[in-house]
């Protein structure tokens, strides 16, 4: 009833944008805009998204579409709108500020490795490494980088064709729209290259061109975002491919070379000199592990492993490891902002829950967030949550504001009423806290450079800890 409502508002208001379809095209036309602001652009869907006003949500996300992909901004889903949205593209999302991704994620090594699992029945598998092979050169003649292939065992880069749902949460969406998608450089997942196996792919110039999809998304394998610029290879939607021109526009180039500096062999030194030294900038510091004054930001269990929030950074290790992994958090999540401020997971769902301000995203295969704070049962004055974590033994989950928490019954999807105090509940946890998380049957509460850990049985703090306790100082 929601969607139908929004439609005829929208169709009602928009008798102009498609003047020769009849009223199903246009509400088809609709569906279509509005799941792709869900997809890139980070549309949430609510009852104040679905009122057409000039300034209202599904209004604004438009015009910053339009803004983004170089499209006349009108705020209305008009004819020349609908033609981009259906086109093929790249499968992450546009919102972004930077040619690189947030943080600057890049390959420490100049010789990269990369692996095909598998090939795509629509192409011989010459073709099909050929294709590859090139697109890598492509990155290698405007940098020192150089690519190196494997037949076996792991690689930094790891290139594969697969259909729907393929284990990284950014299912494919069959033929057309998202037609590949590739991960900022960092450990495990990170550089990987995914292409959608029900594309049909070619090496002639109509069509899904592999080598020019392929080197898109090997941009993105070593660390560039997407593009405003309709004539960059990293811009979002995918134009025909013309053999005849080199691939890269300049706003690429100076991309890549402020990752990885210009090769030696690349001649346009009149773009070269204008390439900002990254050794010339002064980045902030990073946290010190081992530092007596750490704090953190949130800390939640992630599949086994425990991970550890700071601006920026994270740490993930697993308990029973005594090392522990150092990332930026757009390495893992280009999506997520820094500085979270709580995050918990739900192990029955898959699902990892992060909190920013009154938004909060969820891990998972589910389309449509960051969600509002009130979606959940809070009232619309909370502005953020500090901390948070999901009791697995009576499905609830406590949400932690200042020095009370208020119980979430997972069951029947209901808030309580009414926030408790803190330390009625946990005694001994007192006032405000940073983080928590559970890890079998204890708690571990964070307030500043300290740690409590809780027994759940006895209902008491058994040990005080440093907070970084769990690394190896």
């Amino acid at each position: 009833m929601e969607n139908l409502s929004f439609f005829l508002l929208l169709c009602a208001a928009l008798s102009h944008a498609f003047p020769a379809y009849t009223r199903k095209e246009k509400e088809e036309g609709m569906q279509v805009i509005q799941k792709y602001l869900e997809n890139y652009y980070g549309f949430k869907k609510d009852e104040e998204s679905f009122i057409w006003k000039s300034n209202s949500p599904i209004t604004k996300k438009i015009k910053e579409m339009q803004k983004f992909l170089g499209l006349e901004v009108t705020g209305k889903p008009d004819s020349g709108t609908l033609d981009l949205v259906q086109k093929r593209r790249s499968g992450f999302r546009d919102v972004a500020g930077f040619s690189t991704f947030a943080g600057e994620p890049k390959w420490a090594k100049q010789v990269l490795t990369y692996r095909l699992l598998n090939s795509t029945p629509d192409l011989h598998p010459a073709d099909v490494n050929a294709a590859i092979k090139k697109a890598f050169s492509v990155w290698s003649s405007v940098t020192p980088l150089k690519f190196v292939t494997k037949d076996r065992g792991d690689a930094d880069i790891m290139i594969s064709f697969a259909a729907g749902g393929h284990n990284d949460f950014l299912p494919f969406d069959g033929p057309g729209g998202s037609v590949a998608h590739a991960y900022a450089p960092r450990k495990d997942l990170g550089g990987d290259a995914h292409f959608d196996k029900d594309e049909t792919w070619i090496k002639s110039t109509e069509g899904t061109n592999l080598f020019y999809v392929a080197a898109h998304e090997f941009g993105h394998s070593l660390g560039l975002f997407h593009s405003k610029d309709s004539n960059a290879l990293m811009y979002p939607v995918y134009r025909k491919f013309d053999p005849s021109v080199f691939p890269l526009h300049q706003d690429d180039i100076k991309g890549i070379q402020y990752l990885y500096r210009p090769s030696t062999t690349y001649n346009d030194q009149s773009e070269s000199a204008e390439i900002k030294d990254p050794t010339e900038s002064k980045e902030p510091a990073l946290p010190n592990t081992c530092s007596p004054d750490l704090t953190f930001d949130a800390v939640t269990t992630f599949r086994g492993e425990i991970m550890f929030f700071k601006d920026t950074h994270f740490w993930h290790k697993h308990p029973a490891v005594r090392e522990v992994d150092f990332h930026f958090v757009s390495s893992f999540w280009p999506w997520l902002p820094s500085g979270v401020d709580a995050a918990y997971e739900i192990p029955e769902k898959d699902e990892t829950h992060f909190f920013k301000g009154n938004n909060f995203h969820i891990f998972t295969i589910l389309p449509g967030y960051p969600k509002k704070l009130y979606i959940l049962g809070f009232s619309k004055d909370v502005a953020k949550i500090d901390a948070g974590f999901c009791n697995r033994n009576k499905g609830k989950t406590y949400y932690f504001i200042g020095d009370r928490f208020w119980s979430y019954n997972q069951r029947n999807e209901s808030m309580d009423r009414k926030p408790r105090l803190i330390k009625d509940a946990f005694p001994g946890i007192n006032g405000k806290v940073d983080a928590v998380f559970q890890h079998e049957n204890f708690l571990y509460f964070f307030r500043r450079r300290k740690q409590f850990e809780f027994d759940f049985d006895k209902k008491r703090v058994t040990r005080l800890l440093k907070t970084n306790f769990w690394f190896p100082c």
